[in-house]
């Protein structure tokens, strides 16, 4: 416990050489990207980079995959304001590699585990009015981003393992206009005790969107480069054994502009149930920018040969009409 409050206090005073500031990141590109991943992970407010234990995916770390237990397939819908969307689709395993022995005998213990993540994240926004130079309706426009990752972590020893996380972004704004992006994320997790884990990533390293409109204005286009801000993230979580509770602390630098503290929680309130809570994007660069309370549960259920839940997400989001609500299902097998 005084190893996790620690490290909550080094990432406080480390918070605080940050630019004062106010930071344009949400302006950026790839902001939807940057608002989490699935029913559980914006639930305890996105404060997962050193969470080893549960439905895993490599969007918070690349190195995580390796602790998934069974296989993993989660999915989430996202119900936003003004006609918004957010989607989620993953599958995570874990590999257990070299059981046996040049002889043949058996080991105790693998001799290396790896994890593999895939998964994906849209966004789009419906019911925009495409209208001529006379101010006439002539169509609706849907713009939308995807994400698509491929995680791959190693466990190099009983306690230490490092991840690498391949990303391709495709972008649509309007009819010809699209945008595609390769880029890529580093992580690495820490076990110090049997309660303790530390974790680090870098995340969205060489993102970045080109557009040419010149297939829409001919000579006239332009080509503009906007470049993701890129993410740098320490993360703690401690492990409540006997009271089946799970806190992590979280700090996020982007591009030396916004630093931002998360705080989350899980506790196992039953034997298949589970409560969670935290504080999302407490913006450490510019007080004044509210802070997203964020508040969930899931249900898991024991079938023959799987086990099946849902999961629910509710995320305060200020500057809109409605709040974020997220529904998942998660399949083990």
């Amino acid at each position: 416990m005084k190893i996790f409050m620690c490290s909550i206090l080094f990432m406080i005073s480390f918070s605080l050489s940050a630019q004062e500031a106010f930071s344009s990141v949400a302006g950026k590109a790839g902001a939807f990207g940057r608002m989490g991943f699935g029913a559980r992970g914006m639930g305890m407010a996105n404060a997962m980079t050193a969470i080893n234990s549960g439905n895993l995916v490599a969007y918070y770390n690349p190195a995580i995959s390796v602790f998934q237990e069974n296989n993993s397939f989660q999915t989430s819908y996202s119900f936003l304001s003004l006609d918004r969307s957010l989607n989620f689709i993953n599958f995570t395993r874990r590999f257990e590699l070299g059981w046996n022995n040049p002889d043949g005998t058996r080991r105790e213990k693998p001799r290396s585990v790896a994890g593999v993540s895939l998964g994906l994240i849209n966004a789009g926004v419906d019911n925009f009015a495409e209208r001529d130079n006379q101010g006439v309706k002539v169509g609706d426009l849907s713009p939308f981003e995807n994400q698509f990752f491929m995680g791959v972590g190693l466990k190099t020893s009983d306690k230490l393992a490092i991840g690498f996380t391949a990303k391709f972004y495709y972008s649509k704004l309007y009819d010809e206009i699209t945008t595609t992006s390769f880029a890529f994320d580093i992580g690495a997790l820490y076990i110090l005790s049997e309660n303790v884990t530390i974790a680090a990533a870098l995340i969205d390293i060489n993102a970045k969107y080109k557009w040419d409109s010149s297939k829409l204005y001919d000579q006239e286009g332009t080509n503009t480069i906007e470049e993701f801000p890129i993410r740098k993230k320490i993360g703690v979580s401690y492990n409540f054994i006997e009271q089946k509770i799970i806190a992590s602390a979280e700090f996020e630098g982007i591009d030396g502009e916004t630093n931002f503290l998360r705080f989350g929680a899980e506790y196992n309130i039953f034997e298949n149930l589970f409560l969670r809570a935290g504080l999302d994007n407490l913006n450490i660069s510019n007080f004044d920018f509210p802070a997203r309370p964020t508040f969930g549960f899931a249900y898991m259920h024991n079938l023959q040969s799987f086990i099946a839940g849902i999961d629910y997400a509710f995320v305060i989001e200020p500057f809109s009409s409605h709040d974020q609500h997220i529904v998942g299902i998660n399949i083990n097998f």
